[in-house]
């Protein structure tokens, strides 16, 4: 069983950084692809970024690539996802998730099915 709490969402203008953070329990995290997505009103959950569970690959949506990084520290089962130049289509819920299936150093997926563990999410809103 893995729990993830999302933080660090909030309001901003365009132009904004932020910073989430997901918060791991459990002793699987370690060893667990993670992933962000988000879900604009109205609209599909959309994969955002992945990383390995040794973060040494990672992988971004064309939306954000060069705006966004994803990062993670194991020592503190931590996930992060560090968004710069924020614009108002980056408005939505961000949601962490953890894929607990044994993989192998490199892999991550951009696809939502891959993820078992979901966390609540949260609130980001870039106003214009």
């Amino acid at each position: 069983q893995v729990q993830l709490v999302e933080s660090g969402g909030g309001l901003v203008q365009a132009g904004d950084s932020l910073r989430l953070s997901c918060a791991a329990s459990g002793r699987t995290f370690s060893s667990s692809p993670m992933g962000w997505f988000r879900q604009a009103p109205g609209k599909e959950r959309v994969f955002v970024a992945a990383i390995s569970w040794s973060g040494t690959s990672t992988n971004y949506a064309d939306s954000v690539k060069g705006r966004f990084t994803i990062s993670r520290d194991n020592a503190k089962n931590t996930l992060y996802l560090q968004m710069n130049s924020l614009k108002p289509e980056d408005t939505a819920v961000y949601y962490c998730a953890a894929d607990v299936t044994y993989r192998s150093r490199s892999y991550y997926s951009r696809d939502s099915a891959k993820y078992d563990y979901w966390g609540q999410g949260t609130q980001v809103t870039v106003s214009s």
